[in-house]
């Protein structure tokens, strides 16, 4: 068996709402699995969005869609990222970035984390092209009107009846 190319971080967090997690958090996922050998997923609260999912459910999901992938955990936190970061041992942050409107808000997150804590880094990965417009935001809107099919292509399809149960609740 070939051995794998060392990877270049030890550990990473990757912080989120993921209300509900979205194909584009799980190619972001997917692809910082590859850069370091355990990846934190942080599920943590967004104070400007009404929550479809709770914290425990969001995690359930992300768990369940991120089963085959040996070096991820998943955690619920509650606070600033930065603290959480730093409470799992990592000095790495990965953020998924869409298009030209997500730098702003990016850059000055980053600032602030940077003020917080200098010693952690962020890492931005641009999304891939068949996943920068969606958002959680934008599920929440296309799902009451999209079948199952369509839904496919902005969510992992292991979560969509939860997502329908959700939202027809």
């Amino acid at each position: 068996m070939a051995e794998s190319a060392p990877r270049p971080f030890d550990a990473a967090v990757y912080t989120g709402s993921f209300d509900p997690i979205t194909l584009g958090h799980l190619n972001v996922i997917q692809r910082s699995s590859k850069i370091c050998n355990r990846l934190i997923i942080g599920i943590g609260m967004n104070i400007e969005k009404m929550p479809l999912f709770d914290p425990s459910e969001r995690m359930e999901l992300v768990q369940r869609v991120t089963s085959d992938l040996d070096n991820i955990e998943v955690h619920i936190f509650d606070g600033l990222a930065v603290e959480f970061v730093r409470s799992v041992g990592a000095k790495v942050m990965i953020r998924g970035v869409r298009p030209l409107t997500d730098i702003a808000a990016e850059f000055t997150m980053t600032i602030a984390n940077k003020k917080l804590d200098p010693e952690i880094e962020t890492v931005f990965l641009m999304a891939d092209a068949n996943y920068a417009h969606v958002s959680s935001t934008l599920i929440k809107q296309v799902a009451p009107l999209a079948d199952d099919e369509k839904l496919a292509s902005f969510v992992p399809r292991q979560i969509i009846t939860d997502l329908r149960k959700k939202m027809n609740a």
